[in-house]
């Protein structure tokens, strides 16, 4: 079995004795494109549209990816900006690893290298969890002024004219005296006759 390889512009072409594959270099970009975002730390893509779809039916190259192949080897050139706090050596070896993994697992293609240009540090990130806390630290000061305000005593004073029990008190001795002089009056009365 002899293996004829050609080269078009669009990609590669392996063409066996079972028919031929064709890789565009837009499949491969989308590919480098998915993979370079997964990475943790990776914040995007230098020109990269922010979907997966766009860059897909676009049917364009994606900028910050570029693509060269010759024959089964592929070179990949991605620029990237890197979240800020991040080991940027660790994020651009995991990059490259995932880059180089995915492309040969789903094309079989070798990939001959993997260069990675980090053209900034994203705050995003960051910004995001400063925000986050401060939301969290208005929350928690909101809950304890309003735990403060359950918790304060209520002072009620009790005067003698305001008193409920003595205002009772008198209302019933007044209603005694009152009742007194009418009893006997009509005690008396009742005696006389």
């Amino acid at each position: 079995m002899s293996e004829n390889l050609q080269i078009s512009n669009t990609g590669t072409d392996l063409e066996r004795e079972e028919g031929k594959i064709t890789y565009a270099t837009e499949v491969i970009s989308t590919i480098v494109t998915v993979a370079t975002t997964e990475v943790e730390g990776i914040s995007g893509i230098s020109g990269a549209t922010s979907s997966l779809t766009g860059i897909i039916g676009k049917g364009k190259t994606p900028r910050g990816v570029k693509v060269d192949m010759k024959g089964e080897t592929v070179c990949v050139d991605i620029s990237v900006t890197v979240d800020y706090g991040m080991p940027i050596q660790k994020v651009g070896r995991n990059c490259q690893e995932n880059v180089r993994k995915s492309i040969e697992s789903m094309t079989g293609l070798h990939v001959e290298k993997v260069d990675l240009h980090v053209i900034g540090v994203s705050f995003e990130k960051e910004n995001q969890e400063m925000q986050q806390s401060q939301k969290l630290a208005l929350t928690l000061e909101s809950e304890e002024e309003m735990q403060a305000a359950k918790e304060e005593p209520v002072e009620v004073e009790y005067s003698e004219e305001s008193s409920v029990e003595p205002e009772t008190e008198n209302e019933e001795e007044k209603e005694a005296q009152e009742e007194t002089p009418e009893t006997e009056k009509n005690e008396a009365e009742t005696d006389n006759e």
